[in-house]
């Protein structure tokens, strides 16, 4: 009898040790992030006093962050700006349940000693800094000759904003889902409304120009964007977009969190 009872309890640590190891594989321990600012833009982690990414020419810079407990502070820096902390927030991520419920205590104190049990709050963040008034980059900026059909907000109605070339950026988590993106007028007889067109999938990273007929910077108020993102077992989620805005701006760009469908 004390024999079966021996076994009994060896067979249930085994069987736990097990399932604790395994539930500790659902979560992974580093998350890609991508920020966004002013190319030439140096990222410190504070705590650790370390360089996390630097602003590419193209204004994003993505890595792969180790997770933690507790939220990032992030020192943006570049000279003739000025120097900024941003908070790379964190949340319990929804495997770290499933981990409670497959590895029990031990599972849990794994995740949580790793970090594991949390992920960042979002996979792109805004650290765009403010110049100094009297900064020399300002001073220095060489402009760039307008190429034909380009517009700027210093060049209102000099050419047709349907040529305006801007940043397009969307990304969503999970990634891998569809863009689509339509034109909506509220002035059909002169800009007009369009079917859906496929872009590609997230992550979309390209410089390109609206190429909406009619558009100008008179009626670039009453036209917008909209962009919808799809993946299979998600909702549908749209976002859309001034083009004045846009074109002011010279970008247009979105992140898209994607909630599983309830069936």
């Amino acid at each position: 009898m004390v024999n079966k009872l021996i076994k009994a309890i060896v067979i249930m640590a085994a069987s736990a040790w097990l399932l604790t190891s395994c539930a500790t594989l659902f979560t992974k321990s580093k998350q890609e992030v991508t920020f966004k600012g002013v190319p030439g833009t140096t990222l410190v982690d504070k705590d650790k006093n370390r360089k996390v990414a630097e602003i590419a020419p193209n204004g994003f810079a993505t890595t792969k962050l180790k997770k933690q407990l507790k939220s990032m502070t992030l020192e943006a820096k570049k000279e003739g700006y000025k120097t900024e902390d941003f908070q790379l927030g964190t949340k319990i991520q929804g495997a770290f349940w499933a981990n409670i419920i497959l590895g029990g205590i031990p599972g849990m104190a794994i995740d949580a000693a790793t970090g594991k049990m949390k992920k960042f709050e979002t996979d792109l963040l805004d650290v765009t800094l403010s110049p100094f008034e009297n900064a020399v980059v300002a001073e220095t900026v060489t402009p760039v000759p307008l190429l034909p059909g380009t517009v700027t907000k210093e060049n209102p109605g000099v050419t047709d904003a349907e040529k305006a070339i801007l940043r397009w950026f969307f990304d969503s988590d999970p990634r891998g889902a569809r863009v689509y993106w339509r034109v909506i007028s509220n002035v059909p007889s002169e800009v007009k409304n369009t079917n859906e067109s496929y872009l590609t999938t997230t992550p979309l990273e390209e410089t390109r120009s609206f190429n909406i007929p009619g558009l100008n910077m008179s009626n670039a108020n009453n036209v917008t964007i909209e962009i919808k993102v799809t993946k299979r077992g998600y909702e549908d989620q749209i976002k859309r977009y001034n083009v004045r805005q846009a074109i002011d701006q010279q970008e247009i760009s979105g992140f898209f969190e994607l909630v599983p469908k309830q069936f």
